[in-house]
Formats: C-alpha cells, sequence, structure tokens
C-alpha cells in the first residue's frame, strides 16, 4: 500500500496484505458475555471471502448499490470488506440521523440491495417507499423466511474464493457516506476508492498507526482503517448514534484489559469518559487519542491529557465528510499555544494542512461558484469561506447536482470543495476555525461569527455552552446569545447582568445585549456536539414575540 499502483487502490486489498503477512494476530476482538471473542486477521480474510462467495450466489455484483445497516462487529467489518471485493457500492447511512431523515436518504440513495439486521429488513417491509428500488434482501440474522435470505444459510462451495477482488482504479466508486445534517438535509458524499486508499496513507503515515496497534474507534468506520492497517480493533460496548450516552466504566474496562493503545472517538465520548477515568483515579494505556466532529475545546483537551501517560498525545483532526482528515493538531500545541487565544475570540484553531492537502480561504460567495477565475482570495488574517482540494476530497454528492455545483469549484482539470465553515489562517499558516457560514449573524452593523462571540460567554462558570443566532432579516439580524447552564445553576438576573458585562468587555461582543437562557441545546446525534443554530433561532424569535 506505499504506492497506489494501477488497480491496486481497492482497500479489499489492503486487508488481504496485511492477512498475508499477519495471517495468526488477532485482528478484531468482540466483548462476548463475560469475556471477549477475537478473529484473526486470517480469519477476517477468509470470512470476508466467505461473505464476498455468498453474497456472489444472490446475484451481486460490481456496480450495485448495497445498503449496509449491520452494527459494529465482526459481520460489519467482513461484509464491507466482502462488498469492496466484488466492487459494489456500499451505502452506510447513520441511523442517529432521527427517522425522518433516515427513511428520506433511503429512499433519495436508491438501493438494490438491502443487507441488514432483522429490525432493519422488518422496517423495509412496514415502511415499503423508500425501499421501492431493492430487489435483493439479505438478512444478518434470524430471518424466519419473511425477511430476505439469511447469510448463515447461504451455501457455497467449500473450494475456496470463487470471487477475483475488483481491481479498483481510483476514480471507481466505492461508497455513498451520508453528512450529519447539522446544516440542513442530510446528503449523501460519493467515496471512491482512490479516496479511502488516501485516507489510508494518511492515517498510516501522520498519526503512525498499523502493525502492533491496539485501537479502540468510537466511530464504526475507523474499525475498517485500523484493521486494513494491520492495526487490532476493538469494537466498544456502546450505541455509536449516541456517543454521550457512552458507559465509561465498559468503554474503560475494554481499554485497560485489551491494552488498547490508539482510540478515535467524538468530543462527546471523551468528555464523559475522561471524568469517569479522573474520579475513579486512572490513567489509560492509550498513546494516542484523536477527537474529531466538533471543536475541541481545550478544557477537554486538558482533561484528556491528564488521563493518559506522560509521553501520549491528543490530535485533533479537523475536515468533514466531504474530505478527511485535511487539518491536524496536538493537544501539546493547543494547551501551549492556541487555547489562551481561542478564550479570548480568536477561533479554534485546527492546525496545519496535512501532507498532499491545499487549503485557501476566499471571499465568501452567495450560491454556485462556476469557476476558480471568480474566486478572491483573502490573505492572512482575514476571515473567509474555507476551501480544499486534494486526495481526500470528495468530487459529489449523490443524485443531488444542485448540491454538488453548490460545494464544488472547477479548477481547470481538478477542483475546490466549499466546507461550508468561516476561518483564517495565521502567521504561522496554521488554520482557526470561527463557525459555520451558514450560522454568521449578519446585522447592520457588520458580521458576527459564532465560535469568537461564543468562546466569550463559554468562561463564565454557570454557561455550560452558548449559542449566537441572529433574529429577524439578513443583513438587519438582532444577535441574541443563548446559554444552557452548567449543573447546578439557575437563570437569575444577576446571570443576566454578568453576561451583559463580559459582552462589553470584549469588541467582538458588544453589539449583543439580548441574553436566553434555553433547557438543553438540540444537538446532532452522531458527535453529540454540532449545535442545531437554525432550531435556537427560530426557538428565540419565538421567546422575543412573547415578551413583546
Amino acid at each position: 500500500m506505499n504506492k497506489m499502483q494501477k488497480g491496486g487502490c481497492n482497500i479489499a486489498l489492503a486487508l488481504e496484505q496485511v492477512a498475508t503477512a499477519q495471517w495468526k494476530e488477532a485482528g478484531l476482538v468482540c466483548r462476548a458475555g463475560a469475556g471477549y471473542r477475537n478473529w484473526t486477521f486470517g480469519e477476517l480474510q477468509a470470512r470476508a471471502e466467505g461473505y464476498a462467495d455468498a453474497l456472489t450466489q444472490q446475484g451481486i455484483s460490481r456496480g450495485q448499490r448495497v445498503m449496509l445497516m449491520v452494527p459494529p462487529s465482526m459481520e460489519f467489518v467482513c461484509l464491507t470488506f466482502a462488498l469492496f471485493r466484488l466492487g459494489a457500492v456500499i451505502i452506510l447511512i447513520d441511523p442517529g440521523m432521527g427517522f425522518k431523515n433516515l427513511l428520506r436518504c433511503i429512499g433519495r440513495v436508491r438501493p438494490e440491495v438491502l443487507v441488514a439486521i432483522p429490525a432493519v429488513q422488518l422496517l423495509s417491509r412496514f415502511r415499503p417507499a423508500p425501499f421501492r428500488t431493492v430487489r435483493t434482501r439479505i438478512c444478518v440474522g434470524t430471518s424466519l423466511g419473511l425477511l430476505g435470505t439469511a447469510l448463515a444459510t447461504i451455501r457455497v462451495p467449500a473450494a475456496g474464493s470463487r470471487t477475483e477482488i475488483f481491481t479498483a482504479e481510483p476514480e471507481d466508486p466505492a461508497a455513498v457516506i451520508f453528512t450529519t445534517g447539522s446544516t440542513g438535509p442530510p446528503k449523501g458524499v460519493c467515496y471512491t476508492h482512490g479516496i479511502f486508499h488516501a485516507q489510508l496513507q494518511l492515517i498510516r503515515d501522520y498519526y503512525g498507526i498499523g502493525p502492533g496497534e491496539v485501537d479502540q474507534p468510537g466511530f464504526p468506520l475507523f474499525a475498517l482503517f485500523s484493521t486494513a492497517l494491520g492495526a487490532k480493533a476493538v469494537i466498544p460496548e456502546m450505541d455509536p448514534a449516541h456517543p454521550a450516552r457512552v458507559n465509561p466504566e465498559k468503554f474503560v474496562r475494554s481499554i485497560l484489559e485489551q491494552k488498547v493503545t490508539f482510540s478515535f472517538g467524538s468530543p462527546a465520548i471523551w468528555n464523559v469518559v475522561s471524568r469517569y477515568c479522573l474520579e475513579q483515579g486512572l490513567i489509560l494505556p492509550v498513546k494516542k487519542i484523536l477527537m474529531a466532529g466538533a471543536p475541541v475545546p481545550g478544557e477537554l483537551v486538558d482533561r484528556v491529557r491528564r488521563i493518559m501517560a506522560p509521553d501520549g498525545e491528543i490530535h485533533t483532526p479537523y475536515g468533514a465528510t466531504e474530505c478527511l482528515p485535511i487539518v491536524s493538531i496536538t493537544g501539546r500545541e493547543i494547551l501551549a499555544e492556541t487555547w489562551q487565544q481561542s478564550r479570548q475570540g480568536s477561533g479554534t484553531c485546527v492546525g496545519r494542512v496535512l501532507p498532499g492537502i491545499r487549503l485557501k480561504i476566499i471571499e465568501p460567495v452567495a450560491g454556485p461558484i462556476a469557476s476558480w477565475d471568480q474566486v478572491r482570495e483573502l490573505p492572512a488574517g482575514s476571515i473567509g469561506e474555507i476551501v480544499v482540494s486534494g486526495p481526500v476530497v470528495s468530487r459529489a454528492y449523490d443524485h443531488d447536482e444542485a448540491e454538488t455545483r453548490a460545494a464544488k469549484i472547477p479548477d481547470g482539470t481538478g477542483f475546490w470543495h466549499r466546507l461550508g465553515d468561516m476561518g483564517y489562517l495565521d502567521d504561522q499558516s496554521r488554520l482557526w476555525f470561527c463557525g459555520r457560514k451558514a450560522h454568521r449573524v449578519r446585522t447592520a452593523g457588520g458580521v458576527l461569527y459564532t465560535i469568537p462571540c461564543e468562546s466569550i460567554f463559554n468562561e463564565h462558570p454557570a454557561v455550560r455552552r452558548s449559542a449566537l443566532v441572529g433574529v429577524g432579516k439578513t443583513g438587519e439580524q438582532w444577535p441574541v446569545l443563548i446559554v444552557e447552564l452548567a449543573e447546578g445553576h439557575k437563570r437569575t438576573d444577576r446571570l443576566m447582568l454578568e453576561l451583559g458585562e463580559l459582552a462589553q468587555g470584549n469588541e467582538l461582543t458588544r453589539s449583543i445585549s439580548t441574553f436566553l437562557v434555553h433547557p438543553a441545546f438540540p444537538v446532532d446525534i452522531r458527535h453529540n456536539a454540532k449545535i442545531f443554530r437554525e432550531k435556537l433561532a427560530a426557538w428565540a424569535a419565538d421567546q422575543l414575540a412573547e415578551q413583546g
């Protein structure tokens, strides 16, 4: 996997190569009763080949759109590699996006095959409209003859795999993965084999993940990367659709018992786990922790640092479903250099671009940009729209030409992706994130950016988190600062007065004079950290209308 050989960028080839070199080594671990179930890399490869044979028996072949809805498990890992092996296009939808969004996405992505657990197969029968394009159903579990063909009952010849691995080119489609929908309906992102290959290389080379590492991923897809890189993956006991509800005792138990050295998860997971470890006086054997999916506050970085060995390191990659990873920074640099500036309103420093990635800041434009010639690039220190290009950047959204035109800027033979985020580059070429483009508050006196402004109020001990929203017509919006209180605190006149004093104490926030308290912010389910400011803006408008 050192180079992308012609025809050789299929991620299934990476597992095959790892299995050849590490056949008898443990590749996957899952909790089973009071103990653990282990599979070697050889067993994973043999199971992936067997599943590929079984799927072929059911008529699944290259290019078919296969929706895979199986929880993190051996079956999930091996079915994914089996489908890559066949050249099928895997559709992955996070059930945590909500029932309504889930059904909408299924209908939009038009799957031909449904490989899923019984509950999902049953759903497809009771809600048939979104599944109308499905022609083949394979049940991962008990089918009872009603929920499709049970995977375990498909018989294949004992002579070994009959299915040759699909020799994928970089632009061959590999998967459709959906965004969280934090600023609109979730969109299906078209992944190619070349994107997965480039991601594997970055994770291996930049973060040093490979043989000898033991990974406990809080996000299921990362188990695929770890396994393909020769690291042992430990499936944690948690619902990945609800990371903030993780049971820290169970999460930590497997880290300690399996001697986990590396873990990737959202800030929501590590917020819970770090508090538990500090309460219990536990130091984890983890040497590398990656936190991503939402801005990571320095306070959380410091807390996680204190539950790791002194030589451990924290990384906070930045990107999006359409392009990940593209930028990264270490916890040491955050605590030593950038966090204090963030607390004073400079935004969140997310680091420097990774190898092979190009990133620019451009003047924000409403609507599509037809050509790079129409772009005005901004100098260092100026806040603008963040755009990026590189081998991990996706080219299109599935069945959505309008969204693709809005998000991509053609540049000769290449293109740039518009992240929908605002930020700036400092004099050290570090990127500072200032919030979503859609969340800017455009007042008659100028533009306010969410992350820099909110950081001023987040310093108050009674504030758990805050959200800046605009009420009224764009260009004439009234800025409203909404707070969610920390545990044990209540709304008081004194609190409102102190928030007003904080606003007047910083030139970024002096135009903010309206404050509201919300009982519990609406947030995304995947990371439990992205605040749905659109919903809060509507709520704030109603509150102000009631107040007259």
